[in-house]
């Protein structure tokens, strides 16, 4: 349940850039965004929108070099109940953090659990490090929290290499590893787009009941629509390396306010119902055109002018402001209230 008001994370102003052999990528590029605690906040985009780089920015494990955290503040809430900037934390204190305060799934499992170590003593790790305790101990808590995760005869799996396990079991398994700390911070960063659909929603309803029963916030990063209506509390859409759209998640859906979020919605195949975009024919799955922009040379307007059905010749001029359009509901577009008054219009007719 979301405590209002109680802010467990806070990102300001990040940006986060990379130096190349070409020139200086923008990945990041001005985010801000809130989080409370036992929310779920959903960051969407296609892939190259910055979702990943800001995860990894919050967590201080962007490659320097050539990446580096060049302006903001991440300001984070701990178990102690100080609140820290962790952009400016010496890493002696963020490696106390990571995996006890804030922990992070990958997207992956394969690539990110060790081949040559079994996951019992993979989860033991973290416990052992955080927790003070010893190898036996921390044993234990592995085989519970492999149990807690629902892997049957977990007794037998603690043993057992990532190489004896499923695909679910393993995402599983690094879900037991995030979570064996208990952190007040949950990363995902697309931990169900390797998975089949059946093992993926039992995943969905994994986290919806390990949240529940451990009270920690999510920061859930995907591209899938469809997955962000079941998990969500409130969406920040990204592109370009930055926030085009904020909100609720009922209002994102119902009353999109920036032509990115259209698109994507549109995008979502639904028998029989689609989110209507002003002034196209209903009933259409609409795919955007053309790409995601070179995040070498964005364009000097709006990033997503050159895509956008929607441009007038203002759009191409300078970077619209992130606007607040109503009930904390933000648009990066200034074409935000035709759009609004165009939807009121349908639902009235």
């Amino acid at each position: 349940m979301t405590h209002q008001g109680e802010v467990l994370l806070a990102v300001n102003g990040l940006k986060t850039y990379f130096n190349t052999d070409d020139g200086v990528v923008k990945s990041v590029d001005g985010v801000t965004f809130h989080i409370n605690k036992g929310e779920t906040l959903a960051v969407v985009g296609e892939s190259g929108s910055g979702k990943s780089v800001t995860s990894l920015s919050v967590m201080r494990l962007i490659p320097m070099p050539p990446g580096k955290i060049v302006e903001g503040e991440v300001l984070f809430t701990g178990k102690d109940g100080k609140q820290k900037n962790l952009v400016t934390l010496p890493e002696a204190e963020m490696r106390k953090i990571r995996g006890n305060d804030i922990s992070m799934i990958f997207q992956e499992p394969m690539t990110s659990l060790n081949p040559v170590y079994t996951v019992g003593d993979q989860i033991a790790e973290a416990v052992m490090l955080h927790q003070n305790k010893n190898k036996k101990d921390a044993m234990v808590v592995a085989t519970d929290m492999l149990r807690f995760v629902g892997i049957p005869a977990p007794e037998k799996r603690v043993n057992e290499y990532p190489h004896q396990l499923s695909g679910g079991m393993r995402q599983r398994v690094m879900i037991a590893m995030a979570l064996s700390c208990k952190p007040a911070l949950l990363i995902a960063d697309e931990p169900t787009t390797a998975l089949d659909v059946t093992i993926q929603a039992q995943i969905l309803d994994l986290m919806r009941k390990l949240q529940s029963e451990v009270g920690m916030s999510i920061l859930f990063i995907t591209h899938n629509l469809g997955v962000v209506a079941e998990m969500a509390d409130r969406v920040v859409v990204m592109y370009g390396g930055r926030v085009v759209e904020e909100g609720d998640v009922v209002e994102i859906f119902k009353a999109p306010r920036h032509p990115y979020t259209m698109g994507l919605l549109n995008s979502i195949p639904r028998p029989g119902e689609y989110v209507h975009v002003p002034g196209q024919p209903k009933g259409r799955l609409e795919a955007i055109p053309g790409n995601v922009p070179n995040p070498l040379n964005l364009p000097v307007g709006c990033a997503f002018e050159p895509r956008c059905k929607f441009a007038v010749p203002d759009c191409s001029k300078a970077v619209p402001a992130l606007e607040d359009t109503g009930g904390g509901h933000m648009a990066r577009c200034i074409r935000w209230r035709e759009f609004d008054q165009a939807q009121q219009h349908e639902v009235s007719a």
